[in-house]
C-alpha cells in the first residue's frame, strides 16, 4: 500500500518591523505547503501564528528574553516540526536557525533589503550554514560567498 506523501512544513520567521514587512511577501508559500509564522509581539497587530520577545543587541535585557524565545522555539519545533525555515532576520530567527543546523533540517536566509551596500550581522553568521542564502541587490552579493541574486521582495 502506498503512503500518501505529506506536503513539507514551512517555518517563516523574522523579526519585526521592515523584516516582517518584506517576510509578508513569502506568504504565498503558505498556500503551497504546510507552513506557520513566527514574528515578534509588538504593539502592532501581527498575523503570525507563534509571537516571540522583541529584542536586540542593545537590549539589556536581551539574554532572558532570547532564553525564553529559545524555549518557546523548542516548543513551536516539536509541535509543527518544520521540514525548512525560511527567514529574513534577525534576533528571533536565531533559535530557529540553531535547530536546522542541529536537526539537518533545510535553512533559507533572505538578506534585508534595507543593505544595499553592506552586510548584516547575521547574514554573517547565518551564511556558513544556510542551503539558499537569497540577497534583494546585486551590490550585496560580494559580501557573501553563497549569495544568490533573487531580486527583490517589494
Amino acid at each position: 500500500m502506498k503512503r500518501k506523501k505529506q506536503k513539507p512544513t514551512v517555518c517563516l520567521v523574522s523579526s519585526s518591523g521592515g523584516h516582517w514587512e518584506q517576510l509578508q511577501k513569502l506568504k504565498p508559500l503558505l498556500e503551497k505547503y504546510n507552513g506557520f509564522l513566527v514574528t515578534e509581539k509588538t504593539q502592532f497587530e501581527a498575523d503570525a501564528k507563534y509571537l516571540m520577545h522583541q529584542t536586540d543587541l542593545k537590549d539589556k535585557f536581551m539574554i532572558p528574553k532570547m532564553l525564553v524565545n529559545s524555549l518557546r522555539t523548542l516548543k513551536i519545533w516539536f509541535k509543527e516540526k518544520p521540514d525548512f525555515v525560511v527567514t529574513t532576520g534577525t534576533m528571533v530567527a536565531f533559535p530557529f536557525y540553531i535547530l536546522c543546523i542541529l536537526t539537518r533540517k533545510k535553512f533559507i536566509f533572505v538578506e534585508t533589503f534595507g543593505r544595499a551596500n553592506m552586510p548584516t550581522v547575521a547574514g554573517k553568521i547565518m551564511e556558513k550554514h544556510s542551503d539558499l542564502f537569497i540577497v534583494q541587490w546585486e551590490t550585496q552579493a560580494k559580501h557573501y560567498k553563497k549569495a544568490i541574486y533573487g531580486g527583490c521582495l517589494y
